[in-house]
């Protein structure tokens, strides 16, 4: 494992944080950080940082990364994702939006209106050491991780989110006995 690495993605998760926290956006770990956080350890090595934050957020959450010196990056349209670098380290907020009926939705581009599931929100702040994050709920992450090869056609699955998921599975198993 990368631990210089893991530990310059650490900073900027909580630099993430802090400045998401000045601005009153809220914004919440996913993919391979999300999971980490949820078990509490380092697991593996992570190729960037994956987030979700609200659409309406948008705006300020990039004025704020500008001014912190991050980067802005090429990639999907900004109705659905902002992608931006800092020290080496990319990082990229998935939108979010609510339908009318309060659902979490995908905020824009061909998916735009399509239901996340359920709950997805709603879990309780994730930690690694002293530093704390809000995560998307492990049992999302796993539909979310078995789904996507489903969703989006033509992206294979990864080896790397199957063991994600049987690693979430653990836990929450090992949660459930401590409960």
């Amino acid at each position: 494992m990368d631990r210089e690495r893991s530990a310059r993605q650490l900073r900027m998760i909580g630099e993430t944080v802090e400045l998401a926290k000045a601005l009153s956006v809220e914004v919440w770990l996913r993919g391979g950080w999300a999971m980490d956080f949820f078990i509490g350890e380092v697991t593996r090595d992570h190729v960037d940082i994956d987030w979700f934050t609200w659409a309406e957020d948008a705006s300020a959450l990039t004025d704020g990364l500008l001014r912190s010196s991050y980067e802005p990056l090429s990639g999907p349209p900004a109705d659905q994702q902002l992608d931006f670098r800092k020290q080496g380290v990319e990082s990229s907020f998935a939108l979010l939006d609510k339908d009318r009926f309060g659902r979490v939705v995908v905020a824009g581009g061909p998916w735009a209106g399509e239901v996340w599931p359920e709950g997805m929100l709603d879990a309780p702040e994730g930690r690694i050491g002293a530093l704390r994050c809000r995560v998307i709920n492990p049992h999302a992450q796993i539909e979310i991780k078995q789904m996507m090869p489903v969703w989006v056609p033509g992206r294979p699955r990864r080896t790397k989110d199957a063991e994600d998921i049987t690693r979430l599975k653990a836990a929450l198993r090992e949660d459930t006995h401590r409960a």
